[in-house]
């Protein structure tokens, strides 16, 4: 049998055969033959969260534009295909044409969760692809980007070179440069000397790290002859009207986790909360014109047949033209049906008229994040909301016809006090409070109050990558001092996550490169899908730990000093240090930092050509 017919003999025995048959409505089949170079794209997590990701459709396109170039989809086999795949021989494939990965000229990776990353050695290791970077003699370069690559050091040893920032054009330029290498037929290091001269691509085996007797950094250095830069900065898109997007998309076969058209309406964010990442690292905001919206989304409903187009951005509410682009989106679509949603919701954002029009189809729960429950602490992160803005905003909703709704809050912010948990239950109170004060024949039927409490991570280029994660024992008490108080509430439903789990992400949020060693011992003991509760394994995650000799509380649990150097302290994300530095001090004092809308407040960003017009 042919490898096809191989893998058809496979999905006879696998739970979602689904995930690996290919052949969906919109996908790209070229030939192999009459392209130059071959890049497979891989989403380290199963089918339907890669098919959900905005990131692989764009970069899925652009490559596929090109006349000189392909583009294939791989995800990670779940557990029972990965089984059969080692029992049978079969290499890790692509979805288009099944080819095996190792055949490819470039694999690139998207980094968009830290607990994704054994995943990723078990998909080289399934397509016959050696771990380690040195070991590599032929196949495909892998290439890793996505908010992680920010910090790549935990991966370094693994992966050829990290894209860093936006990726339509310095994709471009990476192929590019395989073209040029390959007609040289030069040898493989100078492939990666090349596209180390590419903006925003990161080559970490040109750089030592040197390490002091405590454990922290010393120095990261470019090695000597290897001409690489002493700090990469971020490829930047400035013009993302003009940038390219897809006009058509892949229809899966099966149940994706946001099976809809995703449009994205604008990149970046100017709110500066202090622990989000993506608020600090896709700066600065860049939006698209409302026609050019308007017109992919009637592209994209045509191409796809979807009933839903998701606006998506950061903080979707700041879009400077959102009530007209909705009002105009729900005049030319509401005929077929198609619903206009939005992402979760800042709660200071005037979004009466907005929710009254993109909800004339059909309403789904309101998702408000106010992060924490007082307003100490909401000033200690910058969230810049107020108690009077979540109860304008959840009564507006309730007049609207609203009766479900979803609050996202942190528990393990630093400063964090009883009297913060405790305000959670006091704001969901509130909520209810709000909807029944509404007179009974204007309210909607069945109140739902949704509270979810995730786990604070202290991450990278963020103003609290400075702080100490709270203590294992310490979350668990507070998230059962939640609980009890949300028990005495009607109608409210409580969801929290793991603390282990956010443990181990915390640890490589901000790891170096030592943690590489944990890492390939980790995924040996049988750790991969991380991410899902029911595949993590703590136990041998701690047991990897111990083999290799580090201590995870030094990553997670200690809080650094001022002038501590960071494993990323090479790269650029935009934001300067001084500025995040500034920021941390500012948090200990609950002081704010205004929006950069209403004027420019220093973050670095300035520094790159085209930023913040």
């Amino acid at each position: 049998m042919n490898l096809s017919e191989r893998i058809d003999a496979l999905l006879e025995r696998v739970e979602k055969p689904v995930r690996y048959m290919g052949g969906e409505y919109g996908a790209v089949v070229k030939d192999p033959h009459a392209v130059s170079v071959r890049y497979a794209f891989l989403f380290p997590d199963t089918y339907e969260v890669g098919m959900s990701h905005l990131g692989m459709k764009i970069l899925y396109h652009t490559i596929n534009a090109r006349t000189d170039a392909l583009c294939e989809r791989v995800f990670s086999p779940w557990v029972d295909m990965a089984a059969q795949m080692r029992a049978e021989n079969v290499p890790l494939f692509t979805l288009e044409s099944r080819s095996p990965v190792r055949d490819f000229d470039l694999l690139g990776i998207t980094l968009q969760y830290e607990m994704s990353f054994t995943n990723i050695l078990e998909a080289l290791d399934l397509a016959g692809i050696p771990l380690r970077r040195e070991e590599r003699r032929s196949g495909p370069f892998v290439i890793c980007g996505g908010p992680c690559a920010f910090n790549p050091e935990p991966l370094a040893p693994f992966v050829d070179f990290f894209v860093l920032g936006d990726g339509e054009v310095s994709t471009h330029q990476t192929i590019d440069a395989y073209k040029a290498w390959k007609a040289a037929g030069l040898p493989r290091e100078e492939y990666l000397r090349m596209v180390a001269k590419i903006p925003g691509v990161y080559v970490p085996s040109f750089y030592n790290v040197r390490y002091n007797a405590d454990g922290t950094i010393a120095e990261i250095a470019p090695k000597p002859g290897t001409d690489a830069p002493e700090t990469v900065y971020k490829a930047l898109v400035s013009d993302l009207t003009h940038a390219d997007y897809p006009e058509k998309l892949i229809v899966p076969y099966g149940e994706v986790v946001h099976n809809r058209i995703m449009l994205e309406i604008f990149r970046g964010c100017t709110r500066g909360c202090r622990f989000c990442q993506a608020g600090m690292i896709y700066r600065p905001v860049r939006e698209r014109s409302m026609e050019r919206l308007l017109d992919l989304a009637e592209k994209l409903v045509r191409a796809t047949g979807y009933d839903e187009i998701s606006l998506m951005s950061l903080s979707s509410g700041d879009y400077s033209c959102l009530p007209e682009l909705a009002r105009e989106m729900v005049r030319r679509f509401a005929e077929r049906r198609v619903k206009i949603s939005l992402p979760s919701q800042r709660i200071d954002n005037v979004l009466t008229d907005t929710l009254r029009e993109t909800q004339k189809v059909r309403k789904t729960a309101l998702t408000l994040a106010p992060e924490a429950g007082t307003q100490r602490l909401r000033d200690v992160i910058n969230k810049g909301v107020t108690e009077e803005d979540l109860v304008r905003s959840v009564t507006d909703a309730f007049e609207q016809g609203w009766s479900a709704v979803k609050l996202y809050f942190m528990l393990g912010l630093p400063t964090e006090t009883d009297e913060d948990v405790l305000g959670i239950a006091r704001l969901a109170g509130l909520v209810r409070e709000c909807y029944l004060s509404l007179p009974k024949e204007k309210r909607a039927p069945g109140l739902r109050i949704t509270v979810s409490a995730s786990v604070f991570v202290p991450k990278n280029f963020t103003p609290f990558q400075w702080a100490a994660q709270a203590k294992n024992e310490e979350i668990l008490r507070r998230q059962q001092l939640l609980r009890h108080a949300l028990a005495k509430i009607k109608g409210v439903e409580f969801k929290y996550h793991a603390m282990d789990l956010s443990y181990i992400e915390a640890v490589f949020a901000r790891g170096d490169r030592r943690l590489a060693d944990v890492l390939e011992r980790a995924w040996r003991l049988g750790c991969r899908f991380d991410g899902w509760s029911d595949q993590f394994r703590y136990d041998l995650w701690r047991q990897a730990f111990d083999e290799i000799g580090l201590d995870p509380d030094f990553y997670a649990s200690r809080e650094r000093p001022d002038e501590e150097i960071f494993p990323w302290e090479h790269l650029d994300a935009g934001v300067s240090r001084e500025f995040l530095l500034r920021e941390w001090k500012k948090a200990q004092n609950a002081a704010r930092t205004q929006d950069c809308r209403k004027g420019c407040v220093g973050c670095g960003m300035r520094r790159y050509e085209g930023a913040c017009r």
